[in-house]
């Protein structure tokens, strides 16, 4: 049976390129392309894939929070990430939202096809630039580093610091994750207060610093 794949990226030609070698493999298949991160966990839903290749950075809903989601929700799913990003802090974040594996960018094809047929196998996958960092920690489980503030915010507070850094108005938020206008605005207090910023500004570039949100 072939491994039934959904690809996440918000780069069309990266997708392109993603697409073009899992087909040249005959034992994969894909089931559904996401742009952003909340469409990858509705095509998650829609088609239980075996593995879910996950960009971190990515609109409406970053590839941490999506890959949390996922696992969360769908066991069976696996998620590989996949990151420019080599740096402590992110690759913890990803390790610690679930994900099965970890692979940059960089990487040649078929590092990554490997990396997909491990997890499709119930087995791990970390890239060897990155590995030695995930063994400092005696679990994929644990807390990021103590350093990181992004840590004190609940999952929610994290959607709603994307949405806004995005350029979100309050009502769109609302509408998006089917609250009240009232609630956001009681998210956004809170944000404030937990990371010691005081503007719309200054979430921005925290967003975009700690790799919320791929604008920028």
């Amino acid at each position: 049976m072939n491994i039934k794949i959904v690809i996440a990226d918000d780069h069309p030609i990266m997708r392109q390129g993603l697409r073009y070698l899992i087909e040249k493999q005959p034992d994969m298949e894909i089931a559904g392309e996401a742009e952003n991160g909340q469409l990858a966990v509705e095509l998650a839903e829609k088609h239980r894939p075996d593995v879910v290749i996950m960009d971190i950075s990515m609109p409406e809903l970053n590839g941490i929070e999506a890959a949390a989601k996922i696992v969360g929700k769908m066991a069976n799913v696996k998620v590989l990430a996949l990151s420019m990003h080599s740096g402590r802090e992110f690759v913890l974040k990803a390790l610690n939202s679930g994900v099965s594996g970890y692979i940059l960018k960089e990487s040649l094809p078929e590092e990554l096809v490997k990396a997909i047929r491990l997890i499709a196998t119930d087995k791990n996958y970390l890239d060897p630039e990155i590995a030695g960092i995930a063994m400092e920690q005696q679990s994929w489980k644990k807390t990021c580093s103590a350093n990181s503030s992004v840590k004190s915010l609940t999952n929610r507070e994290t959607e709603v610091l994307q949405l806004l850094a995005e350029g979100k108005t309050t009502k769109e938020i609302a509408a998006q994750l089917y609250v009240s206008t009232k609630t956001i605005d009681t998210h956004r207090r809170q944000i404030m207060a937990k990371l010691d910023l005081h503007s719309l500004a200054d979430l921005t570039k925290y967003a975009i610093k700690t790799g919320l949100t791929s604008l920028g």
